[in-house]
């Protein structure tokens, strides 16, 4: 087994075979745009008798739902065994698949945790006109471990949807344009995703260089994203065309400067209200001041506050002086510093992250 973590690079061959290779418990993120399992057997023209250019590609093609079932399960428990307990996964399918990797992730013991429906702008019609036009796919986003901590970039996403919270219904256009990968005038791969999808997938699930995983790379989509965002990628692709095609496309991508990058703000150490006694910041017996309303409480030796009858801690004694209402301590009471000026606390629990203070 590999020692080391083959980042920003995209791996030749069977992707069952080279996961199994790779450490284990190494990456935080992987997309997975495996073979749909499409079960085409004619082909489609349109009204005009064009023909359609459908997937018709060998990898798509099984001997049956059980074949298919068969490498579902080995390429998930493949990447299951790299992820990282704190690591989560996101797979991406039709209706002629996404049910079956659906329950093979569950059977296996991934946590879901949303399924995501991207709803196509500019899908491709029912030219025959037997069913509905198929206008979306979806996305499974689970964790390796319930109950683990993983990352979710809840204020991104926010802020990327004019400041709502982002629904779990995505719509976006295909990839066209100058964004479609074409070789000859044709389509170089023909479920190439788009950008857009891939953009908010990994500012939504992984950090500035977490590395992501693609274990179906194609035309590279994942890692031209991945190196946009300053995250770090891996790519297993079995078609050396592919691989030509997305080195080539990666190479050409700029890397965001740092400052843009950093958007998410950092994980603050937590610092208990008790700490300030313990480091001499504050001292027992001395009096805080309610932002609210002018009321008084004093600092108790074991870090609670007393405020007439009522007795807890910072947050506690706060919530009760507004009422029930939601009440964050650190932003409501004040100490009087050696000038007489009043000071929010707040102020203290930065001098405890910032100078190391022992706890």
């Amino acid at each position: 087994m590999s020692e080391s973590l083959p980042v920003n690079s995209i791996l030749h061959g069977n992707c069952i075979e080279i996961l199994k290779s790779l450490p284990q418990s190494s990456v935080e993120l992987i997309f997975a745009d495996p073979p749909y399992n499409l079960q085409l057997r004619n082909d489609l023209f349109r009204p005009n008798m064009t023909k359609v250019n459908g997937v018709n590609d060998g990898w798509d093609q099984f001997n049956g739902f059980a074949e298919y079932d068969a490498f579902t399960r080995e390429w998930l428990s493949a990447c299951q065994r790299v992820l990282k307990e704190t690591g989560t996964i996101w797979a991406i399918g039709s209706y002629h698949n996404i049910y079956r990797v659906g329950s093979i992730m569950q059977d296996l013991g991934f946590w879901i945790l949303n399924d995501i429906v991207w709803i196509k702008r500019n899908p491709m019609p029912n030219f025959r006109g037997v069913r509905f036009t198929n206008a979306h796919e979806t996305m499974i986003w689970a964790q390796k471990k319930q109950g683990a901590r993983y990352t979710f970039n809840h204020k991104s996403m926010k802020a990327l949807n004019d400041d709502l919270q982002m629904r779990s219904d995505w719509s976006l256009t295909l990839a066209t344009g100058k964004q479609r990968i074409r070789t000859n005038g044709t389509k170089a791969h023909s479920t190439q995703k788009p950008e857009a999808l891939l953009y908010r997938v990994i500012m939504a699930s992984s950090n500035l260089g977490d590395v992501v995983l693609d274990p179906f790379f194609g035309t590279g989509t994942t890692g031209a994203v991945a190196k946009k965002l300053g995250r770090n990628w891996i790519g297993i692709e079995r078609d050396k065309k592919y691989i030509r095609l997305a080195q080539k496309r990666i190479d050409a991508v700029q890397r965001t400067d740092e400052e843009a990058l950093n958007v998410e703000k950092r994980k603050l150490a937590r610092v208990p209200f008790g700490a300030l006694l313990e480091n001499g910041l504050l001292q027992p017996g001395q009096i805080l001041y309610f932002a609210k309303n002018g009321k008084k409480a004093k600092i108790l030796s074991n870090g609670h506050l007393r405020c007439g009858k009522l007795t807890g801690s910072i947050h506690g004694i706060a919530k009760s002086l507004m009422n029930n209402a939601p009440a964050n301590g650190w932003d409501l009471w004040f100490y009087e510093d050696e000038n007489g000026d009043k000071v929010l606390i707040d102020e203290l629990r930065e001098k405890i992250r910032s100078n190391g203070f022992s706890r």
